[in-house]
């Protein structure tokens, strides 16, 4: 196996060994890229020789003063923060943009060893649904017609996907890890609301925004998580099969957008699920969630307005329409709306808590369907908001396809702070959806 194609968990291993050097894994992802990022476009910074660089001062750390990434590739968006790259935030107002500290994400991060390889392509400040430059890798032209990889997190997802990197993180206000985990057929997850600290970083939403990950395998999801601080109070209780997993099936408030690929994985999944011992319960979630996607897009505006005035300020002809239009507040939303949003919202978190309680994890849409054609939009959050919104910890798990060929994975959600716990869940039948769900991720 070329190295590229390691996981994160086997690259480390063999790293921990002295069977594989730093460098040498880091030459073997360059030369991925240099084949492919050409077509995929997934980095917005790149700089082999600092990566290089990275990767021998590294190979030269004694055994027993190396941390638990040592030598282990990241991809990071390009809204947070790297003291020795550009942070430009796909915004012509920040070209060449050069903050010279760590986000604090970053900052764990170096300290277990992790390389930082470089950053990846976003939509403008991780706000818009207009799509950068990047292709999902497994609709490349000339043999296939472009689609996107979803947004906001665009570039993470695509290089991950397509062996660039084992890791990548993202940031979530919307759907922007999740969609891109379901659209590039991997693993993504959104911890609990406040988990990962935010520092250093582009802030659409103070109520919203979430520092999430992608990788190919639970088991890379999970080493992420431990290394970021992820901690359940009780402890994880270990899965030993699916055989008397409760798993509550939630087509929520927006079921009626779904698309023929997504109504198709989620039957499937309920059907594996099923005939592997699990017991799969309809939950109809209280009316009052069917006011969640009005609400979640009025506290995006709400935050969006005072995020955006400074850039707004500084140059409205340099920022997109529809961050603009959020600071002008063309919607006329009143302070006294937005509140009933924030209150109402707040009050269903606890609710939503106490439903997921009586479950080993929800079962819910990632996606409206399979990624869309073209490049030029991200494809629909709908199906995402809500749980952003009220906080909950979402793990994308891949394993299933659309009428034509595309990945299509499904979401499972958990109370707040039970991360642990999904993850545990999520590694069980993330096994199942890769060995019996129909997708192929080989690229």
């Amino acid at each position: 196996m070329e190295p590229y194609r390691l996981s994160a968990s086997q690259a480390l291993d063999l790293v921990q060994k002295n069977e594989l050097t730093v460098e040498t894994y880091a030459k073997s992802l360059l030369s991925r890229i240099e084949d492919r990022e050409p077509t995929v476009q997934a980095w917005a910074y790149l700089n082999p020789e600092a990566v290089l660089e990275q990767a021998r001062k590294l190979d030269q750390v004694p055994a027993d003063k190396r941390g638990p990434l040592h030598g282990i590739p990241i991809g990071v968006k390009d809204v947070i923060y790297t003291k020795d790259m550009p942070t430009e935030h796909n915004s012509p107002l920040y070209k060449d943009s050069l903050v010279p500290v760590d986000a604090a994400s970053i900052a764990i991060l170096r300290a277990a060893g992790a390389l930082i390889f470089g950053k990846t392509q976003t939509t403008e400040f991780a706000s818009t649904t207009i799509g950068p430059k990047t292709i999902n890798p497994h609709s490349l032209p000339p043999s296939k017609p472009i689609r996107t990889p979803g947004g906001s997190s665009s570039g993470s997802g695509a290089a991950v996907a397509d062996f660039h990197v084992p890791f990548a993180l993202g940031t979530q206000t919307g759907g922007s890890i999740i969609r891109p985990g379901s659209f590039n057929g991997i693993y993504g997850f959104k911890p609990t609301w406040g988990a990962v600290s935010r520092e250093g970083q582009k802030v659409y939403s103070l109520t919203l925004d979430t520092l999430g990950w992608y990788a190919r395998s639970m088991a890379d999801l999970r080493l992420l998580a431990g290394v970021l601080g992820i901690r359940d109070d009780e402890g994880v209780r270990k899965m030993d099969g699916l055989k008397g997993m409760k798993i509550g099936f939630v087509k929520g408030p927006v079921w009626h957008l779904a698309g023929p690929g997504t109504i198709a994985a989620m039957d499937k999944a309920r059907a594996l699920l099923e005939a592997h011992g699990a017991t799969v319960t309809d939950v109809d979630l209280p009316q009052q969630f069917a006011n969640m996607p009005d609400w979640h897009a009025k506290i995006m505006a709400s935050d969006g307005r005072t995020t955006f005035l400074p850039e707004y300020r500084i140059d409205k002809s340099r920022l997109q329409t529809f961050l603009a239009n959020q600071v002008e507040n063309v919607n006329g939303w009143t302070h006294k709306q937005e509140l009933e949003a924030f209150d109402g919202v707040a009050g269903l978190r606890p609710v939503i808590d106490a439903i997921a309680n009586q479950y080993d994890a929800l079962l819910t849409p990632s996606v409206v369907d399979e990624a869309p054609l073209g490049n030029e939009s991200t494809g629909s959050a709908a199906f995402n908001g809500m749980w952003t919104a009220l906080h909950t910890p979402v793990v994308n798990v891949p394993g299933f396809q659309g009428e034509n060929g595309m990945p299509v994975g499904v979401s499972l959600v958990a109370a707040r702070y039970k991360d642990e716990q999904l993850l545990e869940v999520a590694e069980v039948v993330g096994k199942l959806f890769e060995e019996e769900g129909g997708w192929n991720s080989a690229l």
